[in-house]
């Protein structure tokens, strides 16, 4: 492979044409996903780590004692720590004192485990019945009951509908037992957590036609002797009058209830209670988003800490202007100090006995954990320390990526803007002339997988969970593409093409109003938002308006179905296991998203007139598919069905269809050839060059 030896020594070549070492074969194998973080009474750190060489089975890793040290396994090979509960799971496990309490991702049971040493065997606490049709998450433990309690989630009825509860079960009992229900009646619940006395627990829940972030409840119940709820008050949510998804409850260590709101302003703000006279107070406020929403079980954006002064400090991250920032809120004076760490994108905080732990990326970092080490007064960084990252090999090519730039455009609604990512081509050895623009992919985000949480999850009956994809986080149209590193748009800018992703309107991180952009008008904004992306970049000179290429999975596939079929922006367009039929889309869903879809799209009609699949005779530009045949969600006959249409009308197309792979491919020859063939179908369509690897093309109907 040759390079040049210098700056000054650029090889001048064609965008699209240019040489990498970041391959496919190192974007589809390079990467660990993390589940989540923990730390035990004695201070030491936990991780679930998702392992793709292990068909992503989930492990809980603990870190070395002593430095230089490896990681200690503490799943055995014949277990893995996942569940589905919701669907899309999270809050898979909870360690408490040396013993750690996990879902089993085979047969969904709950499990305890010694995490003295790693050769312990798990004991099953949940009975077996016969099938994973039981499944849990968000546990916490009682101390006061020596008992576990926990989301749980029965299908046994209903597969698609579901019976969710909060149940508890005694953890020092050494006979399997039929959990036992404290909360039910609405159709969710999410986040129990007990005071420090045993005495309260709060939770967060939602029903029909909601999901979390449209309307939810806090509540706080109030144990009996025996452990039941003996009586409840609603916190937040209950008011007609105010529109707000409360989330994210926790306790302090002197009994006062914090949690996250988006009364009023529209963006998830820290709140706190006033049990006394049931009023509910902001802590701080600002047009910023302090959490983000609950597709998953498990999240965690703040932290109490304490502080010598006996007040109330928040170790907490917010997202404003596609950037996440990190500090420390002061409770009693509503002060937030802003802490300088490298990571621009931040998901998780646990708390340690010396320092705290962060899950966080930047445009140069991949996915890692690092320790955040504070001074006396909570205010300043001492210390910052990478525990691990999910792609420890990525920093040799450093001086191949392209940092992201957040850009701003104009929407067709006048006044209304919208957000992006703008990657654009860079490679240190080559140029390309100036009298040449590159060509632009367009990334919209949808059902895709996500490079920094988690890879290929295998959802029972469907596959929606996360999977390596193209980047994004899981989380359709309600979901917010990042600015953080991600291996597959490096694949492409590092050769010479642009990359852009678009948070049109309904994504996520802008507050309320934003995200309710798209509700009644999903296939109309999202693809206007992005066909205004594109031509923004035109008319700002960034990249060749006669190179325009768009792709996406799942929703984001059915964006650029939908792009393609109603409006003529693109040049050519590939769709990962898109969505064509939003009909049949809905007919399956599970409960969690069953409602979702209505929100999103409108009635009978409108579903009909937003699927791509009934206008096949609109399409007017080149179409790569790519389809599982597994796939319960997108059934292959609407690839199949598209490919046929566009065949006889004289369009250039291909179809590729893998088998044994679900709803977003999981194995990672696939991820490479799917990867691979993208490249070169869009090369020899619109590129007007020569891709430098070595790849075979596929056949292109109506074209080879």
């Amino acid at each position: 492979m040759a390079y040049a030896s210098s700056a000054d020594e650029k090889i001048t070549a064609p965008y699209g044409s240019w040489k990498s070492p970041i391959t496919a074969d190192f974007v589809s194998g390079a990467q660990k996903s993390l589940g989540a973080t923990a730390v035990d009474d004695h201070g030491r750190l936990f991780w679930l780590e998702s392992r793709p060489l292990e068909s992503g089975r989930g492990v809980l890793v603990k870190a070395p004692e002593k430095p230089g040290d490896e990681p200690i396994d503490i799943t055995p090979k014949e277990f893995s720590v996942r569940t589905v509960a919701q669907e899309y799971g999270g809050g898979a496990f909870r360690i408490v004192g040396d013993t750690v309490i996990f879902s089993n991702y085979k047969d969904q049971r709950l499990y305890k485990q010694s995490i003295q040493s790693g050769d312990s065997s798990p004991l099953p606490l949940t009975p077996d019945y016969g099938a994973p049709s039981v499944c849990y998450a968000d546990g916490v433990f009682d101390s006061h009951l020596n008992r576990f309690v926990t989301v749980m989630e029965d299908r046994r009825e209903d597969h698609l509908n579901a019976t969710t509860t909060i149940a508890s079960l005694n953890i020092n009992e050494h006979n399997i037992q039929e959990p036992r229900v404290l909360v039910s009646g609405n159709d969710f619940y999410a986040f129990p957590c007990l005071d420090p006395k045993g005495e309260r627990m709060a939770w967060i829940e939602w029903g029909h036609p909601n999901m979390p972030w449209d309307k939810s409840e806090l509540w706080v119940g109030y144990f009996s002797e025996n452990g039941d709820i003996c009586k409840r008050v609603c916190v937040a949510g209950g008011d007609p009058a105010i529109v707000e998804s409360p989330t994210e409850p926790k306790w302090s260590s002197d009994g006062e209830l914090f949690f996250i709101t988006d009364r009023g302003s529209g963006f998830w703000n820290i709140y706190k209670w006033v049990e006394s006279d049931n009023k509910v107070l902001p802590v701080y406020s600002m047009n910023a988003e302090f959490s983000r929403p609950l597709w998953f079980f498990g999240i965690s954006s703040y932290q109490l800490l304490q502080s010598r002064e006996q007040k109330n400090l928040i170790a907490c991250t917010y997202r404003k202007n596609g950037r996440s920032s990190f500090g420390v809120l002061d409770d009693v004076h509503s002060i937030l100090s802003l802490l300088d760490i490298p990571f621009t994108d931040i998901n998780n905080i646990t708390s340690g006995l010396h320092g705290l732990y962060i899950e966080g990326a930047s445009a140069i970092h991949p996915l890692s954990i690092a320790k955040v080490t504070l001074d006396d007064t909570k205010s300043k960084v001492i210390d910052f320390e990478i525990i691990w990252s999910s792609s420890p090999d990525s920093s040799k090519y450093k001086s191949h990526y392209s940092l992201p730039e957040l850009i701003e455009f104009p929407t067709e609604v006048p006044g209304q803007n919208a957000f992006a990512f703008f990657y654009p081509p860079t490679n240190p050895c080559y140029q390309a002339s100036q009298k040449e623009k590159p060509p632009l992919l367009l990334e919209s985000h949808g059902f895709q997988g996500s490079d920094h949480i988690v890879n290929a999850l295998k959802v029972s009956k469907v596959d929606l969970g996360r999977v390596i994809g193209l980047g994004k986080l899981l989380g359709g149209p309600t979901a917010e593409t990042r600015g953080v590193l991600n291996l597959a748009y490096q694949y492409w800018t590092s050769r010479g093409w642009a990359v852009v992703d678009v948070n049109y309107g309904g994504s996520t991180g802008y507050g309320r109003e934003y995200r309710e952009r798209l509700l009644g008008r999903w296939g109309i904004v999202d693809v206007n938002d992005c066909c205004s992306c594109a031509k923004f970049l035109v008319n700002e000179g960034k990249v060749d308006g006669e190179r325009l290429c768009i792709a996406g999975g799942s929703a984001g596939g059915y964006t650029t179905l939908a792009a393609l079929a109603f409006r003529e922006t693109f040049k050519a367009g590939a769709s990962l296991y898109g969505v064509g039929d939003l009909k049949s889309l809905v007919a399956e869903t599970h409960k969690f998203e069953s409602r979702y879809l209505y929100n999103l799209v409108g009635n009978e009609e409108d579903f009909f007139q937003r699927s791509p699949i009934n206008f096949v005779d609109k399409f007017s530009c080149p179409i790569l598919l790519l389809q599982g045949l597994e796939d319960k969600v997108v059934p292959p006959n609407q690839a199949r069905e598209i490919y046929a249409a566009l065949k006889e009308k004289g369009l250039p197309v291909a179809l590729v269809e893998f088998e044994g792979e679900q709803h977003g491919f999981r194995k990672a020859e696939t991820i490479k050839f799917a990867l691979e063939q993208q490249m070169v179908f869009f090369a020899r369509l619109v590129g007007h060059f020569e891709v430098a690897d070595d790849i075979t093309p596929i056949k292109i109907e109506n074209f080879d």
